[in-house]
């Protein structure tokens, strides 16, 4: 396995993902190779949307077309 060394990284960009890290019960190092794992696999697979439109594609058609309602909605009432 290779290693890398990033060299200066911003405080305010450490501190976030060192709490993302905590928040996913991994180390600093751990989270940030799993960052940059998926973002390698998403950029080299056309990512989520592509992987689904492959699977799924031929039962999905290319005839998709959905107008967005334009009409507006009257305000919530609250008592």
């Amino acid at each position: 396995m290779a290693n890398m060394t990033v060299r200066n990284l911003p405080d305010e960009i450490h501190d976030r993902l060192r709490a993302q890290a905590k928040s996913n019960n991994r180390s600093l190092e751990a989270e940030v190779r799993s960052i940059l794992v998926q973002s390698a696999i998403a950029s080299s697979e056309g990512g989520f949307g592509h992987r689904i439109r492959e699977r799924y594609g031929r039962y999905l058609g290319d005839d998709l077309s959905v107008e967005r309602d334009q009409t507006t909605s009257q305000p919530g009432l609250f008592d």
